[in-house]
Parts: C-alpha cells; sequence; structure tokens
C-alpha cells in the first residue's frame, strides 16, 4: 500500500535532485545537461560578489522569516489554549470549523479576498470614501508588504496549525489540573506549570521544522502580490529563483542559489534539532 507513495516521492523529489548538476555548467537548455559546459563554481560567486538583486531578496527573505517566526508562529498555540479551555463543546467545534476553512483556500482567492477589502478600491476604503473619510493604502502598498502577507498567513494557516497544539492539549492528564487545583494553583499557574510543559516537545519539534524552511516563505502568496508593490519591496529568494532563472534564462545561477537554499536548510535543522538535544527534548531524531 505504500509503494505508490514511495514511488510519487522518488519520482518527484528525489530524482529530481540530480538536475542540481546544472549548478556547475553554464546549461543551455537546447543543448541539454550533458553537453553544456562545466565551469565549477562560477555560478556560486553570485553569493559573494554583492549582486544587490540577490542581497535584496536574503534582505527580505530574513526579516519575514523572523516576522512569521516571533509574531506569527505563537498564535496557534494562542489559539489552541483559548479553544480548549471553552466549555462547550458544541461552541468549540463550531468554533474550529470557522478557524480551519481559510486553509482549504488557494492563495489566489485568499489575496484576492484581501484585495477586496483592503484594496484601494475594496470595501473598507469605499465605505470611508462614501462618508467623507480618508482612505489608506495597504494593498499596493510596499511599506505595508510585510505586514499584510503575515496577515494573510495568519488568516489562512492558524486555525490548522491549533490541530496538532489540541492533540496535545487533548492527551493531558486531567488529574494533573484537578492535583494542581487542590494545591491552590491558580488557572495561570495551571496554564504556565501543567499545560505549557505539555506543550514544549511539539513546540521545539515545529520550531526546527521551521527553521529548516526558513529561507522559503510562500513562493505563490508573494508572485501573486509582485507586480503590485515592486520587487525591491517583494523579492525573495524563492521568487529571485523563479524570475533569475526562469523569466530571465539565467538557469544555471538560479539552480546554484537553489542548491545554497536547501543546503542552509539542511545545516538548520541539523543544528536546531541538536540544541534541543541539549535541552533535554527528542527533537526530531536522537543520533
Amino acid at each position: 500500500m505504500a509503494l505508490p507513495g514511495v514511488v510519487l516521492l522518488l519520482a518527484f523529489q528525489y530524482v529530481p535532485l540530480a538536475g542540481n548538476v546544472i549548478a556547475f555548467k553554464d546549461y543551455l537548455p537546447y543543448v541539454g545537461i550533458q553537453e553544456s559546459e562545466w565551469v565549477g563554481l562560477a555560478n556560486f560567486s553570485i553569493l559573494v560578489d554583492g549582486d544587490p538583486r540577490f542581497l535584496n531578496a536574503l534582505g527580505n527573505t530574513l526579516l519575514i522569516t523572523l516576522v512569521q517566526v516571533v509574531l506569527v508562529f505563537p498564535i496557534p498555540i494562542a489559539l489552541a489554549l483559548a479553544l480548549n479551555s471553552l466549555v462547550s463543546e458544541r461552541i468549540k467545534r463550531l468554533v474550529q470549523s470557522v478557524l480551519y476553512l481559510p486553509h482549504f483556500l488557494s492563495w489566489v482567492i485568499v489575496v484576492a479576498v484581501f484585495q477586496q477589502f483592503l484594496g484601494g478600491s475594496g470595501m473598507i476604503n469605499n465605505l470611508l470614501r462614501s462618508n467623507g473619510w480618508d482612505t489608506f493604502s495597504i494593498v499596493g502598498n510596499p511599506d505595508a508588504f510585510i505586514p499584510l502577507i503575515s496577515a494573510q498567513v495568519i488568516w489562512k494557516d492558524s486555525g490548522w496549525a491549533t490541530i496538532l497544539f489540541l492533540a496535545v492539549l487533548a492527551q493531558v492528564n486531567v488529574e494533573l489540573y484537578e492535583a494542581a487545583s487542590v494545591d491552590g494553583a491558580s488557572r495561570w499557574r495551571q496554564l504556565w506549570h501543567v499545560t505549557l510543559p505539555a506543550l514544549r516537545p511539539i513546540v521545539i519539534l515545529l520550531l526546527i521544522l521551521k527553521l529548516g524552511d526558513a529561507l522559503s516563505v510562500g513562493f505563490e502568496q508573494i508572485l501573486l502580490q509582485q507586480p503590485a508593490v515592486g520587487v525591491q519591496a517583494s523579492e525573495v529568494l524563492d521568487t529571485y529563483v523563479y524570475n533569475n532563472g526562469i523569466v530571465d534564462q539565467n538557469w544555471s545561477q538560479a539552480a546554484a542559489v537553489g542548491l545554497v537554499k536547501g543546503v542552509v536548510g539542511v545545516i538548520l535543522v541539523y543544528g536546531a534539532n541538536k540544541l534541543a538535544h541539549f535541552f533535554g527534548e527528542d527533537g526530531l531524531y536522537r543520533s
């Protein structure tokens, strides 16, 4: 039963890794990979020569990653804690369903929804304009781009991410809360000494996975909105690889950047996993 999944994984994830060889060649599509000239590490010079486009993409990527780890990542934890505190199971299921729904929408729909609400001709601005009030610019404003995409990620994925935390909270022994209550612990003390320690392993695990994916911050979401705000404000490493490799046909340089991005991701996962072991957690694996 697992064989079809294994075949698909090999065919579409592992076999294409052989194509990374073009990062070491002057790849020309009409010549082919085998006949393209070897150039060694020449394509990687873009990483050290200070190419403005690459440095801009790297800076935007790191900034977006920082915002999403510090501000976006904790929100599903807070949602899970809030849902877990609800007494009524009917209300809890209703709220869960509402929060999960946006996860199943494509980024095209999500971006369109935000444009309809926050765009220059969106519902909110039209309401302000009809009442003679000043409008505001969010969609299409380069200065508001990072807060905008962060809000989109929160709306789309935070509800779905609460599933993991709710699953962990459901396994916490109720007797621990009863014992803490008998000892005079308030709700906040119970949260700090019972609930959060139960969540710590899954939080560390997800942070490790997040660090491994730190240099990938949403290709489709950002590419859809790039024309409105410009490349300077929205270019990240994934869109840089697309624009430089596919659009500008610098195939080998784009492959070099993508290869380095993957290697850095592996190093971050390995380092974060070692750090988790240092603090007594299992992390992704035990060596």
